[in-house]
């Protein structure tokens, strides 16, 4: 048996330590959940008891949560899951040599700062920063589109990009958007909404509104992209597993000089016709090993929205996999099954 080690930690400033533990210290009881240990907070101070590698790995935790409250990041429990896997693999993920590398990847803008919280998030923002095109492929709540958002605003304040393009092939059937009221903006906001919302997580809502009605940030159905040619802008694609394979092209060809795109989706929810191929699934299968074009997938464990959503995903791709289990064992058995003469 490891004999169990106990450190007391103490954090100089009062309000960023209750910060740190959370209300009703939620973020010590998420902690001692995730990694086994007990955890005692009172006032700045805090004593952890447990496994030594592991406390000592807690203690590491709470210390870089310390560090993002003094720089004014509000934190959440999904922030405290990110802390205890950048602390884990901090080892094995980078590089000794690599100083500069030795932390998670950072989006920021004028009005947040935001950090990966898993490995699939690094790899997603590094691609961002270094590539023309990115997929990302994976289940709602692991911050696709959010994290595109976030990435398209920060070039459009920096000065990379004269302009946001965002659009959602969500408007497809015309017929019913034809029975909505309002004009085509007002048919077609219902669908771009998590866009919005991301907009308003990443700027200040006078600028989202100034840029809506000068055109510095647009935001269309997929149909309004054919015959344009995108310069100097970040367009992003969200969900593109809606696509057909012909929308899929004629949006991946609009991409002009100076301009990034970002295509996201969830293969798992396709909502186009029976027999009918999804745009992206293609996309990712003929533009495999083609230069330039980054992508990530994402799984259940990089849910980051709840760690209940977390769950729900898992159970419903166990669910399906079981199914494909019982189909491939039925079919085996009929194979097996000799015709009576």
């Amino acid at each position: 048996m490891v004999e169990a080690a106990e450190i007391k930690l103490t954090f100089e400033d009062n309000r960023l330590a209750s910060l740190v533990f959370g209300q009703y210290d939620q973020n010590i009881a998420h902690l001692e959940r995730r990694l086994g240990i007990v955890a005692n907070a009172n006032g700045n101070h805090v004593v952890i008891r447990g496994n030594p590698e592991i406390v000592e790995r807690t203690r590491r935790v709470l210390e870089r949560l310390y560090e993002r409250v003094r720089d004014g990041t509000p934190l959440t429990v999904g922030d405290v899951d990110g802390a205890i896997q950048e602390t884990a693999l901090q080892g094995s993920l980078f590089p000794v040599a690599d100083q500069a590398s030795s932390a998670f990847e950072e989006i920021g803008t004028r009005k947040r700062r935001v950090r990966a919280r898993n490995v699939a998030q690094h790899a997603y923002m590094r691609l961002l920063k270094r590539h023309e095109l990115v997929f990302a492929e994976g289940p709602a709540g692991t911050g696709k589109t959010w994290l595109a958002v976030g990435h398209a605003v920060s070039l459009l304040e920096q000065g990379a990009v004269e302009r946001l393009v965002l659009s959602r092939p969500a408007v497809e059937a015309g017929e019913r958007l034809g029975f909505l009221p309002g004009d085509m903006k007002e048919k077609v906001d219902p669908y771009l909404r998590p866009i919005y919302d991301a907009l308003y997580d990443f700027m200040e809502a006078r600028h989202v509104e100034r840029g809506l009605q000068t055109g510095m940030i647009e935001i269309a159905p997929l149909a309004f992209m054919r015959g344009r040619t995108l310069t100097n802008a970040v367009v992003l694609l969200d969900e593109a597993q809606n696509t057909t394979t012909m929308q899929m092209k004629m949006f991946l060809t609009r991409l002009g000089e100076g301009s990034r795109m970002v295509v996201t989706g969830d293969p798992s929810q396709i909502d186009l016709p029976p027999g009918q191929k999804s745009g992206l699934v293609e996309a990712v299968r003929i533009l495999d090993g083609v230069e330039g074009i980054g992508r990530v997938t994402f799984a259940e464990g990089d849910v980051v929205r709840h760690d209940l959503v977390r769950r729900i995903v898992g159970a419903y791709e166990a669910d399906v996999r079981a199914g494909a289990d019982l189909r491939a064992g039925a079919d085996s058995r009929a194979g097996q099954e000799k015709p009576r003469p």
